[in-house]
């Protein structure tokens, strides 16, 4: 195989289809080139630890995918190596597991619509990646980015510096993945700050979609009312790229019936550099860390930034929910036990009361942590007419919409509300509505801040323009420095 000249650090999808056309780079040397970066630097090196599964048939997919390239009907994704989260099935020789050792020979025998609608783009599925196990719905004793079946992903900014929890979670290893340029994008998925969280903690770009827009039929869950898969990416562009190709209705999902005639395909014409000019910004100062004085000062900055950019910026005051609602708990019984029903003989837990029963023939290794968020949600009611479930459902919807998101938005003629990192992530995540969150700087020792941007059901549209428009104009994102690791 010749080597090729194109350097896919930080390399845009863009930039990437312009070297496919020139004939400067072919899907089997990107492919290779992404191989050889996680050998290097997830295997070994600082070894980050964010890469499961690698597709043992990748380089003969990008081989079969160059044989085909320039025929009509392909798209920016042709071609294009992505990393999914281990909790997105793929019929194909890799297992999906959630990070468990219980679902480690979990072989798919068909492809979740996620998974389906990136190889019709043209999309190469690299491999799958680490995550914190079942989503971080195992034990709150936990760190982010720790599964039992591959241990702890490492934030790639603070390799032995920072605490294991930095890197973010529950989809750590897209974060740590992708900022370390292991593939070009990839896909996590999000019930409360799941996406928003490891995007931010690792200074890239992550779009926690709409409930409904993209389908979770196939994706292993936690919650039918707050579970999404979303794109994440370094830029806000490549992530728009991904978000159109994988939105659809899907009759295996009644979720994404709402988004019929509202989503779109493609959201690149979204990609305004004057998004920002005369967009009403609501911040609520209580979201911030006022612990951490550096970043409250890169919160400001980056709010000064939106001002310069045309922004009016107003404070604001969100209404807090102080009940605790188990409506997750709830969900994630009913919703893993559906899930189990489906796999291969092969996977010996067929509910989650096996799987609990499963990890405690063997605490050390498969619970390191334990399970009590497993076991409480175990105690619960299956029940989806369960009266106690129904109000506690009924209440998360209200809190956070008719009497949470939406006067304050509507009160202040706002576009978007604005947050520090995750921060501001659980009421959006139990309205169901979409944020978007953008690196924003560093921290005197290096940790990664991003500004996050919500709104209201399917206003993805109008918060890629806020997002991009924001970083296009600032810039923020560095790759991380691995030179220390290298020969």
């Amino acid at each position: 195989m010749k080597t090729t000249s194109f350097k896919p650090i930080e390399a845009t999808i863009e930039e990437i289809q312009q070297a496919f056309q020139e004939n400067k780079l072919t899907s089997v040397e990107l492919v290779q080139a992404y191989l050889d970066r996680i050998e290097t630097f997830d295997r070994n090196g600082p070894k980050i630890n964010s890469v499961l599964t690698v597709n043992p048939d990748a380089l003969k997919i990008a081989a079969e995918l160059d044989e085909l390239r320039g025929q009509d009907g392909q798209g920016p994704l042709y071609g294009i190596p992505v990393l999914l989260k281990d909790n997105i099935e793929t019929a194909d020789r890799m297992p999906t597991t959630a990070g468990a050792i219980a679902l480690e020979h979990n072989f798919a025998k068909e492809d979740s619509f996620v998974a389906a609608q990136l190889r019709n783009a043209g999309a190469i599925i690299l491999g799958k990646v680490n995550m914190s196990e079942w989503a971080y719905f195992m034990s709150k004793d936990g760190v982010s980015g720790y599964s039992s079946l591959r241990g702890q992903v490492l934030n790639p900014y603070g390799v032995g510096t920072f605490k294991a929890e930095d890197v973010g979670g529950s989809s750590s290893g897209t974060g740590a993945a992708i900022a370390s340029n292991f593939a070009v994008v990839g896909v996590g998925t999000e019930t409360s700050g799941s996406i928003l969280s490891p995007a931010s903690a690792n200074s890239i770009v992550g779009i926690k979609p709409t409930v409904g827009l993209i389908s979770r039929s196939r994706i292993i869950p936690i919650s039918e009312s707050q579970d999404t898969a979303g794109p994440m990416a370094r830029t806000v562009a490549d992530a728009a790229i991904l978000l159109g190709a994988m939105t659809g209705v899907d009759e295996q999902d009644p979720a994404t019936l709402g988004s019929a005639g509202r989503a779109l395909t493609d959201y690149t014409p979204h990609l305004k550099t004057d998004g920002l000019k005369g967009a009403r910004i609501g911040v609520d100062r209580s979201y911030m860390n006022d612990e951490e004085p550096e970043e409250i000062a890169i919160m400001d900055e980056a709010i000064e930034q939106m001002k310069l950019l045309g922004a009016t910026v107003v404070e604001v005051k969100i209404p807090q929910q102080t009940f605790e609602s188990d409506v997750l708990w709830y969900e994630f019984k009913r919703g893993v036990n559906d899930y189990l029903r489906t796999v291969p003989d092969e996977v010996l837990v067929k509910s989650l009361a096996d799987v609990i029963e499963f990890n405690k023939q063997d605490p050390e290794r498969r619970m390191k942590f334990g399970q009590a968020e497993l076991e409480k949600a175990q105690s619960l009611s299956g029940d989806p007419t369960d009266p106690i479930y129904m109000e506690h459902r009924e209440i998360d919807l209200r809190s956070s919409t008719t009497e949470g998101l939406d006067p304050v938005m509507k009160e202040h003629q706002l576009d978007a509300l604005l947050f520090q990192n995750n921060r501001g992530a659980a009421k959006p995540a139990r309205a169901g509505y979409p944020s978007i969150t953008v690196p924003a700087g560093y921290t005197s020792s290096g940790h990664p801040i991003g500004v996050t941007f919500s709104a209201q059901a399917f206003s993805e549209p109008r918060l890629i323009e806020l997002a991009y428009a924001y970083e296009q104009a600032t810039r923020k994102r560095q790759a991380p420095d691995f030179h220390d690791f290298i020969g």
